[in-house]
């Protein structure tokens, strides 16, 4: 997500390998079965075209966005956590306080009630044409077995879901993989291990590849999908640079090739490496209709900041984006917006929703009790037996409260943080 100080894991076993045969979800002749416009792309998909993503008309289409961070991949400093970051760490929290079937129904809840309907009408409203979902892997491969692409997952009635509701409100959607298997990052919000498994172990890229298969047949004909943005933030600059990052353009091509082969509407989105800056990993376009992305937080809005971005689009006639940025102050999200801009840049900023935020769109009230949770989640699990716990009770209620806090009815609305992007928030 974003390119604060993050939590560095170990690794205390060794790798192992695997070797489990996927089950291919759909068959590219299933994907050649409508026919393509003159120009190569079916009526109504936005393509890459030259350093601009154009509509079918060749018009201009402006990446205005919002990232829907925390809601299929929750992140510690969401919920105030110190401590307990990634997922699973939350996740951990939430059942050690409120035992595993109050957890199992919160969980369940908070991916229902985070986004629902009334958000997509207000983004668009405001303006927003672009929204940018991370994904977790674990929402698409069977549990019982992830070699293999689980077509039940609850992940596929969630993005149905706001697809519907994103094309009943003109809006586009990223779809993006934040936690691929095994871990694409190193770091807390890929919900790995605390190293890039997904380089180093054959089955977790045979998975990776599986899954955006399986994404692009089954949505290789909706127009409310904008792009895949392939994996989020790969190879942090805490682990070996020099061995991974010449691994990573290789795998986007096999991710693309698998897409291509079932799904030949849809532009791909290409991160660069280190928290998505370092654009020295890529070398010419390997594919057509394909676009890049850095993400940029707290930086100077000046044209230093972007001019190697720019260089490189120019050069390969390739558009980009600004992925993520924000987290800061409304004054710099103005000029940092405004000098993108400037370059014929996009942006999606992060992100839509937080807890008792001033950096969001939408702030979620923190409820009463909050605190005692988040104190649990703020210190290493060892210390948890010897702290006071709240009776369960009260973290039911408080978790419940939470819940009815993140509707959107309830939340306030930032609407300088709106106007700070050049837009308006609706009344």
């Amino acid at each position: 997500m974003i390119a604060r100080p993050r939590s560095r894991f170990c690794i205390s076993a060794a790798l192992v390998a695997f070797a489990v045969a996927f089950v291919a979800p759909a068959s590219a002749q299933q994907a050649a079965s409508t026919p393509p416009s003159p120009n190569g792309a079916l009526a109504g998909f936005v393509r890459a075209e030259g350093t601009r993503f154009v509509r079918p008309d060749g018009s201009t289409f402006a990446v205005k966005g919002m990232s829907f961070g925390n809601w299929l991949l929750p992140e510690g400093y969401m919920f105030k956590f110190k401590v307990q970051r990634s997922p699973r760490e939350i996740e951990d929290v939430i059942q050690y306080l409120a035992g595993p079937e109050e957890a199992a129904r919160f969980w369940k809840d908070f991916r229902d009630v985070y986004i629902r309907e009334d958000d997509f009408a207000f983004l668009s409203a405001a303006g927003f044409t672009t929204v940018r979902v991370p994904l977790h892997w674990k929402f698409f491969l069977d549990p019982a077995d992830p070699s293999r692409v689980d077509p039940q997952g609850e992940g596929w009635a969630l993005i149905d879901r706001a697809l519907g509701w994103a094309k009943a409100h003109g809006i586009k959607v990223i779809l993006d993989i934040h936690a691929a298997p095994g871990g694409q990052t190193g770091v807390n919000h890929d919900d790995g291990v605390g190293y890039p498994l997904t380089f180093y172990v054959p089955e977790f890229r045979r998975r990776t590849v599986a899954l955006w298969r399986a994404i692009a047949a089954r949505y290789r004909d909706e127009t409310a999908v904008l792009a895949y943005d392939l994996l989020n933030e790969p190879i942090s600059p805490y682990h070996d640079m020099d061995y991974l990052n010449p691994r990573l353009e290789p795998l986007y091509a096999e991710i693309t090739a698998a897409i291509r082969s079932v799904d030949p509407n849809h532009p791909v989105i290409l991160a660069a490496a280190q928290w998505s800056t370092n654009f020295g990993v890529f070398g010419p376009p390997f594919a057509d209709n394909v676009g890049y992305t850095y993400h940029k937080f707290w930086a100077s809005p000046e044209r230093r900041e972007v001019q190697d971005y720019v260089n490189f689009a120019n050069r390969w006639g390739v558009p980009i984006f600004l992925g993520e940025t924000g987290e800061l102050t409304d004054e710099w999200n103005a000029k940092y917006r405004a000098m993108n801009e400037k370059f014929g840049i996009g942006w999606s900023f992060w992100t839509y929703k937080n807890l008792d935020s001033r950096s969001t769109v939408a702030s979620i009230a923190k409820p009463e009790g909050w605190d005692a949770i988040a104190a649990f989640g703020s210190v290493p699990r060892a210390e948890w037996d010897s702290m006071q716990r709240p009776p369960r009770e009260q973290v039911v209620a408080t978790l419940r409260a939470y819940l009815d806090n993140a509707r959107f009815a309830r939340t306030t609305i930032n609407r300088g943080y709106v106007t700070s992007l050049g837009l308006t928030a609706p009344d």
